[in-house]
C-alpha cells in the first residue's frame, strides 16, 4: 500500500496514533488487519519511503551487460556477476562463529573474509556478505548498473545510448 501523509496525534490517554492517507482503497486490508487484533493479536508494521519495482526489462539488460563482459574476459557470466557485486552491490558486515564460516558463506551471494577477530572473549571471523541484486530496491540497482555500464564502456562494450539508460531508470521512479 502507497501513502501519501501521515499525522501523528494522541488518544486521550496519551497513546500515540499514526493517521496515513491511501493512495488506493485499503478497507479490505484494514478489515483483515481489525480481525486479527479482534482475536487478541498484535500486528508487525513496517512503514517505509516508496521505491518503485524495477522492471524485468533492466534486470535482463544487467544480464545482457554481464554476459558481453563474460565472452570479453572469457569466464562465466555469473563469475561476473559475482565480481560486480563486490565492486558495486549492498554488503553487510556479520562477524561468525569459527566453526560455522563455510556453512555461512554458503548461504549469500559472494563473502569477503575481512580475518578473525576478538570478541567477548572468543574469536570469531568478520565477513562483508553481498546481497543478490533480486533483494535490491531501485536506487540499489541503479548503482549497481551504472557501475556495470561504466565497465562496459571502459572496455569498448556497446550499451544503451545514455538517454535510453536514464528513460529505464526513471520507470523505476529513481
Amino acid at each position: 500500500m502507497i501513502a501519501t501523509d501521515v499525522k501523528l496525534s494522541f488518544t486521550s490517554d496519551m497513546k500515540q496514533q499514526i493517521t496515513l492517507t491511501m493512495a488506493s482503497d485499503c478497507r479490505q486490508t484494514v478489515s483483515d488487519m481489525s480481525e486479527v487484533i479482534t482475536k487478541g493479536k498484535t500486528l508487525n508494521v513496517e512503514i517505509k519511503q516508496h521505491r518503485a519495482k524495477r522492471s524485468l526489462d533492466s534486470n535482463a539488460y544487467l544480464w545482457i551487460l554481464l554476459q558481453k563482459i563474460a565472452s570479453a574476459l572469457n569466464t562465466s557470466k555469473d563469475d561476473v556477476y559475482l565480481h560486480m557485486l563486490e565492486r558495486y552491490g549492498v554488503f553487510t558486515h556479520i562477524v561468525v562463529k569459527l566453526h560455522a564460516v563455510d556453512k555461512f558463506k554458503e548461504n549469500w551471494r559472494t563473502v569477503k573474509d575481512l580475518g578473525e577477530i576478538k570478541i567477548g572473549g572468543g574469536k570469531g571471523r568478520q565477513l562483508q556478505c553481498y546481497f543478490g541484486s533480486s533483494s535490491y530496491d531501485s536506487k540499489e540497482f541503479s548503482v549497481l548498473i551504472d557501475g556495470v555500464v561504466s565497465e562496459c564502456k571502459e572496455m569498448g562494450i556497446e550499451t544503451l545510448p545514455e538517454e535510453e539508460l536514464q528513460s529505464m531508470k526513471e520507470s523505476w521512479g529513481r
